[in-house]
């Protein structure tokens, strides 16, 4: 495969690297102990439903609360 940019790039004091126009805003980071690092790029996407174990723990939220299973009100008042 053919890069596309090649550039030198230096580590900040804090140990940062800068990416000149990134394509992406999160990449996936595997570093090695040979010292390459590969950036994968990631898209956060909001799911299309809620997972069937989600699901499952709210309805049980919901029949502990229905049968009286709950905890101590908690007092807010001081925020």
């Amino acid at each position: 495969m053919e890069a596309v940019k090649d550039y030198d790039v230096h580590i900040d004091s804090k140990k940062r690297v800068t990416l000149r126009g990134a394509m992406y805003q999160y990449y996936n980071v595997k570093e090695y102990p040979n010292g390459c690092i590969i950036l994968e790029p990631r898209e956060l996407t909001i799911p299309d439903t809620i997972s069937a174990r989600t699901l499952k723990d709210m309805d049980k939220a919901i029949s502990n609360f229905k049968a009286g299973k709950v905890s101590d009100p908690v007092d807010l008042s001081d925020f």
